[in-house]
């Protein structure tokens, strides 16, 4: 049988480049670490090496991060979706990993009572994303003048540098801090797992391809596990098809016999975001002693 880290003693390993200090950062590092890869944090590094897994991490800007991956120093990258777009590189994405959500939005002074972007025609616009604010308001028809901003953006319109924004918006703190409000969503983004287009297509290197694959299994893994809950009770015997209809997606739930030949014991995975409304119908259905954990790795 072929030892398990016979990819290590290849000498083969891919190289991820991550954000070094910012937004992403700690859910980043917190994923790879559930993944079950060991390495050193970053502090004043340039890169780590996983002492389980034939990985390099690079920590890097994550402005540059999909330049480096276009152009094959990184294999493959985790970063923002807004900035793969801005970016305009070759890059493929692999897998979007349901953190770092944020919305890149029109954004004008509350003051202005401007209620449509096409108000905003022959107007100044300031961003730090110049590309997809051109392309938005281009799409849309409306001429508008960008000025691009490599921060503090939402303070342009009260520096009279601009009448509207486009910036990344999380909870909306910000805007409402510089008394703006949000006119038009132009991109939704969360983080993703990018890779070179060409890396893993090259039959040569088909040793990384083996590597991806078994890091994509484990961040699925992590994934899936956080959009479920686990949850176990007792139920009539005679609600178990409405039970199951519940688990929809999933397998068949596992049925345990319990000491009244009337009730069972009953163990499924709900997912996330429609928890609540799950519960309130297993409770209608007569489930009693409802338990709940959470599920630390789930392969689907």
């Amino acid at each position: 049988m072929t030892p398990v880290n016979v990819l290590q003693l290849d000498g083969e390993q891919i190289k991820l480049a991550i954000q070094k200090d910012g937004r992403l950062t700690e859910a980043t590092l917190q994923l790879l670490r559930t993944a079950g890869l060991q390495f050193e944090s970053a502090k004043q590094r340039l890169f780590s090496v996983c002492r389980n897994f034939p990985l390099a991490i690079l920590y890097v800007r994550d402005d540059d991060i999909p330049e480096y991956v276009a152009d094959g120093v990184a294999d493959l990258g985790i970063v923002g979706q807004n900035l793969v777009r801005e970016a305009e590189r070759p890059v493929e994405e692999l897998l979007p990993l349901n953190y770092g959500h944020c919305t890149l939005m029109v954004a004008v002074p509350r003051e202005s009572h401007i209620q449509a972007v096409e108000q905003l025609a022959g107007c100044k616009i300031a961003t730090s994303y110049p590309v997809t604010t051109r392309q938005f308001f281009q799409e849309r028809g409306i001429n508008v003048d960008i000025t691009t901003i490599s921060g503090s953006v939402e303070l342009a319109p009260t520096l009279g540098v601009s009448t509207a924004i486009v910036d990344l918006v999380s909870s909306g703190s910000s805007l409402k801090l510089n008394d703006l409000v949000p006119l038009e969503s132009v991109l939704q983004s969360q983080a993703a797992l990018i890779a070179n287009p060409t890396t893993f297509k090259d039959e040569q290197k088909s040793i990384k391809s083996i590597i991806l694959n078994r890091l994509l299994m484990r961040l699925n893994g992590v994934i899936n596990a956080r959009s479920y809950k686990y949850i176990m009770m007792n139920a009539p015997r005679e609600a178990l098809p409405s039970i199951v209809e519940l688990a929809a997606g999933m397998h068949s739930p596992t049925v345990l016999p319990t000491a009244d030949p009337d009730w069972i014991s009953v163990h499924i995975a709900v997912a996330e975001d429609v928890f609540w409304e799950s519960i309130e119908q297993l409770r209608s259905l007569g489930a009693q002693g409802i338990l709940v954990s959470p599920i630390e790795k789930l392969f689907l």
